[in-house]
């Protein structure tokens, strides 16, 4: 099944942003290739009301998330944020809004209980490779290129170093923001912005493979293991221990993990609600 999400109908399609489910897992896909689907005002609404529609879809358990046509994010509207600076404080409340928003849109990716792939190809730039560094997992055609290159139009791209600097080295993420240079899908795997890269005809293919992987686990565990990673990061060693260890705790306790452990032990397919 597919659902169609725009702001407006008449705002030239500019909001489309597809779901579609298949085996618990959600399909999303940008698109807006003729603005090599940028992250317009509109793009954010509709991308916003559909993980947080995911929020309690206990029958998805994994997210992709593509882009249609040549690329698949380059970032912010630039057109839009032109038009912004018409209003009376040169855009001011506009601009802080408009990063406020793509803020929030980027924390609920993370913030959901399903894991989110990024399905990339073409370009990542800008804000388009925030959305990459942000999402859980991605996967990379090669001949796909990553940067950060606002500097190039005087533009620091400072809200995507933010997610950026939480993937990569620091050093290396600094180049990238100060430098405005893209690098290539091999080199972004290997500095952990993507886990993986394959030939393009073959993206498609080898993301649905990872989801489908993930589809499978328990999805009470999944839910669970995601909330606790992200908590645990910003905490020191020991809180990490004593937080996580009470997860583990509550984890215990699923009636489908003491299955699973069973099941394992008794060398038979787990039989589970979840």
């Amino acid at each position: 099944m597919a659902f169609k999400f725009a702001a407006k109908p008449e705002e030239n399609k500019m909001a489309i942003f597809e779901r579609r489910d298949v085996n618990s897992i959600a399909y999303l896909k940008m698109n807006s290739p003729e603005r090599l689907n940028a992250l317009s005002d509109e793009m954010l609404a509709a991308m916003q009301e559909t993980f947080d529609s995911l929020k309690n879809d206990t029958s998805v358990r994994a997210v992709v998330l593509s882009g249609e046509g040549k690329v698949f994010c380059a970032g912010h509207d630039l057109k839009q944020m032109t038009a912004g600076r018409q209003a009376e404080d040169g855009g001011k409340a506009y601009f802080k809004d408009l990063f406020d928003r793509c803020a929030r849109m980027m924390m609920t990716v993370q913030s959901i209980p399903q894991p989110v792939i990024a399905q990339v190809h073409g370009i990542a730039t800008a804000a388009g490779c925030q959305l990459v560094a942000t999402c859980d997992m991605a996967v990379a055609a090669e001949g796909t290129k990553f940067g950060v290159n606002g500097v190039n139009i005087g533009l620091f791209c400072s809200t995507p170093m933010v997610a950026l600097s939480r993937n990569i080295p620091r050093k290396k993420a600094f180049e990238m923001l100060t430098t405005g240079k893209f690098i290539p899908a091999d080199e972004a795997e290997a500095l952990g912005l993507v886990n993986k890269v394959v030939p393009h005809d073959a993206l498609e293919a080898a993301t649905s493979e990872l989801a489908e992987t993930l589809a499978a686990k328990l999805g009470a565990a999944v839910r669970i293991g995601k909330s606790a990673f992200y908590e645990q990061a910003t905490m020191t060693t020991e809180e990490a221990y004593a937080y996580t260890g009470d997860v583990m705790v509550e984890n215990m306790l699923y009636r489908d993990t003491a299955e699973g452990i069973a099941a394992f032990l008794e060398k038979r397919p787990p039989n589970w609600d979840q």
